[in-house]
């Protein structure tokens, strides 16, 4: 029988050390040809927008196989997250999972993945554009892969800034974050996270240092940019979780090659570097940078971890 987790749930059961255990593991599979990834595709009515993403893996954890999505509907009352996950031998509905919480923490759970791979082993600093829903998981995500002494807040609002920072400073009581006024000061840090629905670039790359790594986890749109043309051209590695989800969601990356500047062939999944099996930086001067798109295998495996943690202590867990 099936179990239904809510958003209670899964604030209750899953960790950030099993959110990034879980993406980790997964690039893994996917690099070793056991995770099958469908692009996100989205279709419209009626003032709705209905976003499906899909995935396959095999031999994850200890599953045969699974198979899931994660279907979501956005309109002007906001947006609602669902995530299906079935045992792929059987065909069974394992677990519906309401994913809001858990698609914040599974995006955290990427850069924080690819912070672990791409910046300097003493990266020390933070910086953050962005303060909302998603920007907690992104500091929770780096910050446990580094061993981060202090971040700098950047949003347009200062009562935003100064939000984000009292919320996180109970939560990361090691490190110092303080909200700053000039954007430029955020790039300075050795990790830059851009977590916004910007349409035009928030970061820039006259202000980035050598040896930086910027995580670009906003924009899942074509429309959107949050990076300008510099931050290409400065970047010596470019990673994403999916190529052919950036060919059609990237707006960085789309406009840089439609411009020259910047060819497809260029940009390499983050799977290979996971797996060992091509450099990311190679040295402390370059600059990395990791655009990420949220893709399904990262929500069918992180599915997969709340359902053995909730299965493992089924008290209050409803069936379906």
């Amino acid at each position: 029988m099936a179990i239904f987790l809510t958003e209670q749930d899964v604030a209750r059961l899953l960790t950030m050390e099993d959110t990034l255990a879980a993406v980790e593991a997964v690039f893994i599979s996917q690099a070793k040809g056991d995770a099958t990834n469908e692009p996100r595709r989205r279709v419209r009515a009626s003032g709705a927008t209905l976003h499906v993403m899909s995935g396959a893996v095999a031999n994850f954890d200890s599953f045969k196989g699974l198979v899931g999505l994660k279907a979501y509907t956005v309109t002007r009352n906001g947006a609602r997250f669902h995530v299906s996950l079935y045992d792929a031998e059987s065909g069974e509905l394992l677990a519906l999972i309401e994913a809001d919480k858990l698609g914040q923490m599974r995006t955290g759970a990427a850069s924080g993945v690819a912070t672990k791979y791409l910046a300097k082993r003493d990266a020390k600093t933070v910086g953050i554009y962005g303060t909302g829903w998603q920007a907690r998981s992104q500091l929770e995500a780096v910050c446990a892969v580094r061993e981060i002494e202090s971040v700098q807040v950047y949003s347009r609002s200062a009562e935003n800034r100064a939000r984000l920072c009292s919320e996180m400073s109970t939560r990361l009581k090691d490190t110092k974050l303080s909200p700053v006024d000039r954007p430029e000061a955020v790039a300075e840090a050795d990790i830059v996270i851009t977590i916004t629905s910007s349409r035009e670039p928030v970061l820039y790359g006259a202000w980035l240092k050598g040896g930086t790594h910027i995580n670009a986890a906003g924009g899942n749109s074509i429309m959107r940019r949050e990076l300008d043309d510099d931050v290409i051209k400065r970047t010596s590695f470019i990673a994403v979780d999916s190529l052919d989800q950036a060919r059609i969601e990237a707006g960085e990356f789309v406009t840089a090659v439609e411009k020259g500047l910047l060819t497809w062939e260029r940009i390499k999944e983050l799977r290979l570097v996971v797996n060992g099996e091509i450099n990311g930086r190679t040295n402390d001067e370059e600059i990395t940078l990791f655009k990420s798109l949220g893709i399904a295998i990262e929500d069918i495996a992180t599915a997969a971890v709340l359902y053995q943690k909730a299965i493992s202590n089924h008290e209050g867990i409803a069936k379906i």
